[in-house]
């Protein structure tokens, strides 16, 4: 049962939508005091981050862009191909093989708008990797692209993960076109995708019927844009409902997650409620967050960092400004924490650091990569 908490909630008087021009050294918790430590302030609209082994960064840059952070030093690399920059499209996540290092799987996968051929202006959401060798980038391939191109600019979704057992996931929002998209099995758009290393479906996929996509693994998703995987082997996502609505989910094989029939959102134009709350043969939501959240980011915490935080999930809102750690207990939240309230400003992605620190790129132009530890 859901128990009564109390909740420790940060303010700052900045405007809706504004970046806080310096930050705090640290804020106050329910548990322990959180340090911020500011890295680097040189980044375009950074969208999310790889830790390489030797301890220096990948960022990747919306508008298409790859970063090489080391103690703080920006250095671009060239080498990756043409992103279709126009909304929401650009370059968005990075994801190192599981094995990167021995030699022989030094693969850095990216997920990105890719254009359409000759001059097309529709797009799609696609999975390459590169080598990575030298501080250089070698020979892109392509692994995936999604079946059915679109007109760009909306709900790309992009988020990779590899799981416990090697296999690639991918998120795919419905693409802002035609509703009816995440209900339909047969196409990628509005689903949760699980992928070999080189991109071929998953052996195990679950199948919806005889002419759905095989590398389906969930559908009824609007824009997935937080996935992490717990300890257990839970795995978790978040994502945007339309004016309100951004859900958790627990992703379950097989599961309908009921976009557009389902969904706890609102109209934009009209604030009249889009769909039902919920409906037979498909998954409810775990957490419905409140107010216009727009979750991107999603971590397991682990290490030895944040003791008091083991396992929960942090959550990174953009348009909310928040940074949200949730403990779960099944499928109830026992506990919720609003660990930032508009200190950074907008949060694009949330990452555990090898060393278990907390690390965060905010959605801005510059946009700034920030370590959280705990103050002891």
């Amino acid at each position: 049962m859901l128990r009564s908490l109390s909740l420790a909630l940060l303010t700052l008087s900045l405007p809706a939508g504004a970046q806080a021009a310096s930050l705090p050294e640290q804020v106050p918790g329910l548990h322990h005091p959180v340090a911020l430590e500011l890295i680097t302030d040189e980044l375009d609209t950074p969208w999310s981050l790889a830790f390489l082994p030797d301890g220096r960064m990948l960022v990747a840059e919306q508008p298409g862009t790859l970063a090489l952070v080391d103690d703080g030093d920006v250095q671009r690399l060239d080498g990756l191909p043409q992103v279709s920059h126009r909304g929401q499209g650009g370059l968005f996540d990075l994801a190192l093989h599981p094995q990167f290092g021995d030699g022989t799987h030094d693969w850095l996968y990216f997920s990105w708008a890719q254009p359409g051929k000759d001059g097309d202006s529709d797009d799609a959401t696609a999975v390459s990797r590169v080598r990575f060798e030298d501080d250089a980038l070698g020979a892109i391939t392509p692994i995936f692209v999604q079946n059915r191109f679109s007109t760009p600019g909306r709900h790309y979704g992009g988020r990779l993960l590899f799981d416990d057992q090697g296999l690639l996931w991918l998120t795919i929002g419905d693409r802002g076109v035609s509703k009816g998209r995440a209900q339909d099995p047969a196409d990628h758009a509005g689903s949760l995708l699980r992928l070999t290393a080189d991109g071929d479906p998953a052996p195990d996929n679950p199948g919806f019927d005889d002419d759905a996509a095989p590398e389906v693994y969930s559908i009824g998703h609007r824009n997935p844009q937080g996935l992490a995987q717990a300890a257990d082997g839970t795995l978790w996502s978040t994502e945007h409902g339309p004016r309100t609505g951004d859900e958790l989910n627990r992703i379950l094989p097989g599961e309908n997650y009921g976009w557009p029939e389902v969904t706890r959102g609102r109209d934009y134009a009209t604030n009249l409620p889009l769909g039902v709350d919920s409906a037979p043969g498909m998954r409810d939501p775990v957490h419905v967050f409140e107010g216009r959240f727009a979750p991107s980011g999603l971590a397991v915490v682990s290490g030895e960092e944040f003791p008091a935080w083991q396992g929960d999930l942090l959550a990174g809102g953009l348009r909310g400004e928040r940074l949200l750690r949730l403990r779960l207990e099944g499928d109830s939240i026992i506990e919720r924490e609003v660990v930032l309230d508009g200190e950074v400003g907008r949060i694009r992605d949330v990452r555990l650091g090898p060393n278990g620190a907390i690390y965060l790129l905010t959605d801005s132009d510059p946009g700034r990569l920030i370590r959280l530890t705990r103050v002891r």
